[in-house]
């Protein structure tokens, strides 16, 4: 176990840290406003008065982010901002992302907007980038295209998009070293855990192609696409717990998702369950009961802020050891890949030193179990060498 200076944040010997689940930095310079929407999940712009600078993640980055930019921790928004600008996007990402102990990103690709991709994202951390494909974007992509080519009125067309798609999803798993599945945003977990039948989902995909609508949120069509991405043998992240408005938060719990659990188990897929809070007690026991479920809490950690540890503490109540993962979820500024890794560092040596105090852990397996967290059990799930 690493030591730490009297009053600074305990320490822990950890490797390089794979961010398991992350989106792209946006390539272009922001205006204040536009920073600050980054720093909630909220879409709306704050309360008339108030500013998202006045939240856990809005002090998180005051606090770590402004001597990495040369500036002194909890310097005024204004004056960090101003420095940013000084800067520039690029060399503001690169010097916050060199800082995060990150050195492999798993990069969800299927959000819009001029967002740095995979490999980008990691060579301006210094690290090693891989793609996560995201399954809605993925099936929105293959709609567009039989739409484009005026197949849709046609009566094949729905066997088209459905043969395109089992196509799309196979070829993504030659590349990507995972999916990514955002169901609970588009229709909830509660769906039906088998497999939908052939007829079905052409009758599905009959009726979304007709409607013209890009956005995919036919349960049938999600169902399906979960099936398809089991099917790889790739890892299949899926969203649980909160995210920003467009989510119904009670339709996001973990637990609804048990009879696909159960209908998965010996597939040879793993499930990693994202975010979780604030069902994390949920999804470390479905860590728990289930051999091919993992589960991490990372965005949670980034917007808890000191209160990270007992976040962390809670899901280690249940979750067995080799089980959980990091991630930041950061997106849009390379702010939050810094508050996520540092939230993260700070809350697992605060929780596992603690139990070192106590005498309920060694020194020894404290490291070793946060090494996993930190890198290990990620590499493990998604087949990644040591220098991938």
């Amino acid at each position: 176990m690493g030591t730490a200076a009297p009053g600074a944040d305990p320490a822990l010997d950890l490797p390089p840290l794979v961010d398991q689940h992350c989106h792209g930095v946006l390539r272009g310079d922001l205006t204040a406003a536009a920073f600050e929407s980054y720093l909630t999940e909220s879409d709306r712009p704050a309360a008339a008065g108030t500013t998202f600078f006045d939240t856990q993640t809005g002090f998180a980055v005051r606090r770590w982010c402004p001597p990495l930019l040369g500036l002194a921790p909890h310097c005024p928004p204004g004056e960090y901002l101003a420095r940013r600008r000084e800067l520039g996007a690029a060399e503001t990402r690169r010097l916050l992302l060199g800082g995060t102990g990150i050195g492999t990103y798993l990069v969800d690709t299927g959000l819009p907007g001029d967002l740095t991709g995979a490999h980008e994202t990691a060579e301006a951390g210094g690290g090693t980038g891989h793609e996560i494909v995201r399954l809605e974007t993925l099936a929105e992509r293959v709609a567009a295209g039989v739409r484009a080519a005026g197949e849709e009125g046609t009566g094949a067309a729905a066997e088209v998009f459905a043969a395109r798609l089992a196509d799309a999803v196979r070829d993504a798993a030659r590349n990507a070293v995972g999916f990514k599945s955002v169901a609970a945003y588009r229709h909830g977990l509660a769906l039906a855990p088998e497999p939908p039948a052939t007829a079905d989902v052409v009758t599905a995909a009959r009726d979304w192609l007709a409607t013209g609508t890009h956005r995919l949120t036919d349960p049938v069509l999600l169902r399906h696409l979960l099936w398809l991405a089991t099917g790889t043998g790739r890892p299949l992240q899926l969203h649980t717990g909160f995210g920003d408005p467009d989510l119904r938060l009670h339709h996001a719990d973990p637990a609804l998702l048990t009879d696909f659990v159960h209908a998965t188990a010996g597939t040879g897929t793993d499930l990693v369950l994202l975010h979780c809070y604030p069902y994390h007690r949920q999804a470390a026991y479905l860590a728990h009961a289930f051999p091919h479920v993992y589960a991490d809490v990372g965005l949670a950690l980034g917007h808890t802020g000191p209160r990270a540890a007992a976040v962390l503490a809670g899901f280690l109540e249940l979750a067995p050891f080799g089980k959980v993962l990091f991630s930041t979820d950061a997106y849009g500024l390379p702010e939050l890949y810094t508050v996520g890794s540092a939230a993260f560092r700070t809350a697992l040596a605060e929780v596992l030193t603690g139990w070192v105090r106590t005498g309920a852990w060694s020194a020894a397996d404290a490291d070793r179990v946060a090494a996993l967290v930190a890198a290990g059990n990620a590499r493990r799930v998604y087949g990644l060498s040591v220098g991938r």
